[in-house]
C-alpha cells in the first residue's frame, strides 16, 4: 500500500479541512469491461467532485454507513455508530430504534465528513429521511419500486411514471432515481408533520393505488412467494431504521453504479449501467442536479393518509412490519403463506 494522501476539502465559511485517506490505493470495484479499477481515493474524489448535490440529498440527516474493508469483493457491514476517530468538527444526532434504544449517528452537513466517511471504508451513505432536530417526523416520503426476477428496467420505468401520477393526483411532486441496481427509487418530500408510522400508512395507501391502477405489474405482497413476477412496492422502507441509499451514492456492485437522480423526460430512455462512479461527475457537471429543486416542492402527508383511511373503510387493513421489529396492532401474521397453520392462533404461528 502506498502512503496516505491527504485531502483539502472546503468547508463552510471558507475554511478548509485536511482529510487524511489512508491506503489510497486499496482497490475498492475491480476493473471491469466498463471501466477500471476504483482506489479508495478514487471514490474519495468522487465524493468531492458530487459533494454540493449529495449534501442537498443526506445533509442534517442521521446517516448509516455500509463499510466494506477490503473492498465490495470482501466482508461488509453497516455501521449506526459514528466510528472511533471522528473529527472534531463532525456532528451526531440520537436516534431511537424500533427496539426502544437509542444512540447518536453520524450526521454528513459538510463534504469532508462524506470524504472521511470514504476513509473509514464506506461505499454507500444510507441516510434517514428525517432531520437533525426531529428525528420522529419524517420530511421524505420515500417508494423502492424493487422488479421480481423477470422483470426488465422498462418495466420499472413504466411503474414510476404511473406512481409518478398518483402522487400528483395527491398533491405530491415525485422525484425520481435510479437505485444503483434493477430498481427506480421515487421520493416526495413533504412537511415534518407526522411520525413513522403515519407515513409509512401514507406510503401503504399510495402503493395500494398504484396497484388498483397497474394491478398486472405491481403488487403490495410482503411475501416473495406471493408476488410472482411483478414489481414489489417496499412499503416498509417507510418504517423508522430503515433506510435507502442516497442519491450520488455509489452501490457496491461490479462496474461501480451510483443512484443517480434523473429528469422523469429522461427516466424512459436511460439504462442504469449508464450512471457510474466514472460517469457521474461528468454528467452532473453536463446538466446539473434533476434534485436541485425538490425543496421547493413540500407537500403534505395527509393527503396519501387519506388513501389509506379510504382503504380501512374497504376492509384492507395493517400490513406485514419488518421481522426485527415488535408485533404491531393489527399486523397480520408473521408466517410465509405457504407454512401457516389455520388451527394456530396468532400471534404464535408455530
Amino acid at each position: 500500500m502506498s502512503a496516505a494522501e491527504t485531502l483539502d476539502v472546503a468547508g463552510p465559511g471558507g475554511v478548509t479541512r485536511a482529510v487524511r485517506v489512508s491506503s489510497p490505493d486499496r482497490v475498492l470495484w475491480p476493473a471491469t469491461e466498463a471501466g477500471p479499477a476504483i482506489t479508495k481515493v478514487d471514490l474519495a474524489r468522487y465524493v468531492i467532485a458530487v459533494g454540493e448535490p449529495l449534501l442537498r440529498a443526506v445533509g442534517d440527516r442521521p446517516v448509516t454507513l455500509q463499510r466494506f474493508p477490503s473492498g465490495i469483493e470482501g466482508e461488509e457491514f453497516y455501521a449506526k455508530n459514528p466510528p472511533r476517530g471522528l473529527p472534531e468538527w463532525a456532528h451526531t444526532t440520537m436516534c431511537t430504534y424500533p427496539s426502544g434504544r437509542s444512540h447518536s449517528q453520524l450526521v454528513i452537513d459538510e463534504v469532508a465528513t462524506a470524504v472521511w466517511a470514504v476513509q473509514m471504508n464506506t461505499i454507500t451513505l444510507h441516510p434517514w429521511p428525517v432531520r437533525s432536530a426531529d428525528n420522529d417526523n419524517p420530511d421524505e416520503l420515500r417508494i423502492d419500486l424493487d422488479p421480481q426476477p423477470g422483470r426488465t428496467f422498462g418495466d420499472v420505468v413504466e411503474a414510476a411514471l404511473a406512481l409518478r401520477e398518483v402522487l400528483s393526483d395527491i398533491g405530491l411532486t415525485g422525484f425520481a432515481k435510479t437505485s444503483g441496481n434493477r430498481g427506480v427509487h421515487v421520493f416526495a418530500r413533504i412537511a415534518p408533520t407526522h411520525e413513522f408510522l403515519d407515513v409509512r400508512h401514507g406510503v401503504i395507501g399510495i402503493a395500494r393505488e398504484l396497484e388498483r391502477r397497474l394491478p398486472d405489474l405491481v403488487t403490495t405482497s410482503w411475501w416473495k412467494e406471493e408476488r410472482g413476477d411483478k414489481i414489489f412496492v417496499d412499503f416498509n422502507q417507510a418504517c423508522r431504521d430503515r433506510t435507502i441509499a442516497s442519491a450520488w451514492s455509489p452501490r457496491p456492485l461490479p462496474g461501480a453504479p451510483v443512484s443517480t437522480p434523473v429528469t422523469w423526460e429522461e427516466l424512459p430512455d436511460i439504462a442504469p449501467g449508464d450512471f457510474t462512479v466514472h460517469t457521474v461527475p461528468d454528467r452532473l457537471a453536463d446538466v446539473g442536479d434533476a434534485w436541485a429543486a425538490m425543496g421547493e416542492s413540500v407537500g403534505d402527508v395527509t393527503t396519501a393518509l387519506a388513501l389509506w383511511e379510504a382503504d380501512l373503510e374497504r376492509g384492507l387493513g395493517e400490513l406485514n412490519f419488518p421481522p426485527d421489529y415488535p408485533k404491531m396492532p393489527g399486523e397480520p401474521r408473521r408466517v410465509q403463506p405457504s407454512k401457516k397453520r389455520n388451527d394456530l392462533p396468532d400471534p404464535e404461528d408455530r
